[in-house]
């Protein structure tokens, strides 16, 4: 076991609610095709905000729950791929807006995976015995990456943004293993924010587009298939069985995908609780979000063990497991 302890969690969403009715005014949809197909009824998506500000009202809540200063922070870890900028990046900002001077921050981007990437890096660091606090969060604003016209794409995602403070401890608890693998040779199931090559020496011009491109049926598969490979590793590493695990939290891509994983390992729903239904998919931010969903509802408690899960671009998995 690597010992450290999540010390406290929050969250931050837009307060504009887009329900799936409203989004009949834009396309071609209806609830009733969304809701049976992904689980999601409505997202939350900004108006005046970017990745930074929900970003910096985590960080924010973080040490007001804490009590910590943000002096104390060794590092700011922020798992994005919807930044305001490429730079600066996310944490830097979020590293000012505290007024954070003795923490060095940096992004991790790894989409949907993100939580567990960037909570992994976390980990390694406090791990490594020369940090003792750091803050990790995941924030995505992907409004701005999706075709508010394309049904089979816009309908899924949400903003938001949920994070942790993290602090290394003699207590026993903390990280018992993970596995992160990536699949880069499927990486076009799933493509964003592209780029166009417009420099002086460049022959064809790169095509600019930023939007989301999904296959969906082969993302599916992608998940249906290999992720339970990827927990059953983490499982094995830490010396457990599905059965050992109290909570499931995974990334909140889709209700059907999370049905599955449960079905897969014999699980009830009741250990994959999901949320969906109100933020859609927010990417790196998914599973915070969750988490502190179920912290503040007092639904984990000291001595369960959790499972996070996360999938989706790159193509990426990670799954750790933690001890509370």
């Amino acid at each position: 076991m690597e010992k450290m302890k999540i010390v406290a969690t929050a969250r931050q969403v837009p307060e504009r609610v887009v329900t799936n009715d409203e989004l009949t005014d834009l396309m071609d949809t209806s609830d009733e095709w969304i809701y049976p197909r992904t689980g999601i009824h409505n997202r939350h998506v900004v108006t005046d905000e970017n990745t930074s500000d929900l970003a910096t009202s985590v960080a924010e809540k973080l040490l007001a729950e804490s009590g910590w200063s943000a002096n104390d922070l060794d590092f700011i870890i922020v798992s994005t791929m919807s930044p305001d900028a490429l730079s600066p990046h996310t944490a830097a900002i979020v590293q000012g807006n505290i007024e954070a001077t003795n923490a060095f921050a940096f992004d991790v981007n790894a989409a949907c995976s993100g939580f567990v990437y960037g909570l992994s890096v976390a980990s390694a660091f406090l791990s490594s015995g020369r940090y003792q606090k750091g803050m990790f969060i995941g924030a995505e604003v992907l409004s701005k990456l999706v075709d508010w016209k394309d049904r089979t794409v816009s309908v899924l995602f949400g903003d938001g943004a949920g994070g942790v403070l993290l602090e290394k401890t003699e207590e026993p608890k903390g990280l018992l293993a993970e596995e992160l693998q990536a699949y880069g040779d499927r990486g076009e199931a799933i493509l964003t924010g592209r780029f166009a090559n417009k420099n002086a020496f460049a022959g064809e011009i790169s095509p600019l587009d930023p939007y989301f491109h999904q296959d969906g049926r082969g993302v599916y598969s992608f998940a249906t298939r290999e992720v339970p490979k990827v927990l059953n590793k983490a499982l094995e590493k830490a010396g457990l069985t599905a059965d050992d695990v109290d909570l499931y939290l995974a990334h909140q891509a889709n209700h059907r995908i999370i049905e599955s994983m449960a079905k897969n390992f014999g699980q009830p729903m009741e250990k994959f609780p999901t949320n969906m239904v109100e933020y859609g998919n927010t990417s790196a931010a998914s599973t915070a979000i969750l988490l502190d969903e179920l912290q503040k509802a007092g639904k984990i408690k000291p001595g369960m063990t959790v499972a996070f899960v996360g999938f989706g671009g790159g193509l990426a998995i990670g799954a750790q497991i933690w001890q509370f």
